[in-house]
């Protein structure tokens, strides 16, 4: 199957998409995630969109069950880009509510959410049939752990009202 995209045509087969991110893009995705995943972030993905957007080659998402926690993984992925890549955010958003911190380094742009909005936004569903970027093991051990959360966190209350 094959449908049309901004930049031609797409197979809606995965294995037969081509990451079209540059090196620099991919090596910040990478570092990012990492940065993420050691603060504990939870479903850590990230999708070449550099074919269907100009302004960026890729996305970073990732989300944590508390402002206090998005605002640190957002901190120590801005410390580890700049520390060791030297790379610095152009611009950084939603810092003061710190339910979604969006940091973009042109190359790439970063998304941190609370857990509620990476429900309601549901970024993946929009950026699906863009190719996902290849991520250190410890990012993709990630997968999963909002849910884990959630479920814990409801066991937790129902216990509390037994």
């Amino acid at each position: 199957m094959v449908r049309e995209t901004l930049g031609g045509y797409l197979t809606t087969d995965p294995e037969s998409w081509i990451v079209t991110a540059t090196d620099r893009s991919i090596e910040l995705i990478q570092a990012a995630a990492l940065a993420a995943a050691d603060k504990l972030a939870h479903d850590i993905i990230a999708y070449d969109v550099s074919d269907v957007l100009s302004i960026t080659d890729a996305f970073l998402l990732a989300s944590a069950p508390n402002d206090r926690q998005v605002k640190s993984i957002v901190d120590e992925i801005e410390e580890r880009l700049n520390k060791e890549l030297g790379a610095k955010p152009v611009r950084r958003e939603g810092d003061r509510e710190a339910r979604w911190v969006l940091l973009d380094y042109v190359d790439i742009v970063v998304h941190v959410q609370h857990s509620e909005e990476r429900v309601f936004y549901a970024l993946e569903r929009l950026w699906k049939d863009c190719p996902e970027l290849d991520l250190p093991e410890e990012a993709k051990a990630t997968r999963g752990k909002a849910a884990e959360h959630a479920e814990a966190t409801t066991a937790e209350q129902d216990g509390d009202l037994s």
